[in-house]
């Protein structure tokens, strides 16, 4: 998987409501208030993305030291992967998602957001389970396997960067928040 180019960017300019009739323009300062919970979860997971192509990329490698790390190295920073990537989708479903929800049905439960995070945080859970069995000695690190089991959910989970970022752009919050109310959302 490569990493790609994430922007917050403007998709359309209809209402929610159905109706056709564009929104006004934003000013670059207003802009810049409704797309601040974008660009701050895209810096989020703009660690996510290079942390998860660093490991990818130690998992492939033919060299010795992939990336410089040992194997030792490679399942503490796989580790602390699962536990940063978990902590993060913890803090927005007890934080964030549902002061959401209350206008954006993008981060009800039901939907593609939070059936995202179930799907990776059972990727994780395989991953975390696998990595401490290679750290506690109980089986030998094979990058093989530790890329075998990033596979599993990796393509849900890069979808998932980009789907939650242009959720939160400026262009789909203006329709659900006041620039008022922007000031007041978590993050």
């Amino acid at each position: 998987m490569s990493q790609k180019n994430h922007q917050a960017c403007p998709d359309s300019t209809s209402q929610p409501d159905g109706n056709n009739e564009p929104l006004p323009p934003l000013s670059p300062k207003d802009f810049q208030t409704y797309n601040r919970m974008a660009e701050h979860m895209d810096h989020f997971h703009n660690n996510f993305r290079l942390t998860w192509n660093q490991l990818q990329d130690a998992c492939t490698s033919t060299d010795k030291k992939p990336n410089g790390l040992s194997p030792r190295q490679l399942i503490i920073a796989g580790l602390g992967f699962c536990s940063q990537l978990d902590f993060h989708h913890s803090i927005e479903e007890q934080h964030i998602f549902p002061v959401l929800a209350k206008r954006m049905p993008e981060f009800r439960r039901e939907l593609a957001l939070l059936t995202q995070h179930k799907q990776i945080h059972k990727g994780l859970e395989q991953l975390e389970a696998y990595l401490t069995k290679c750290l506690s000695g109980e089986v030998d690190l094979q990058r093989e396997e530790m890329k075998r089991l990033m596979d599993a959910f990796g393509d849900v989970l890069w979808k998932h960067l980009d789907e939650e970022v242009r959720t939160l752009a400026a262009e789909n919050m203006r329709r659900h928040w006041s620039l008022q109310e922007m000031a007041q959302l978590p993050m």
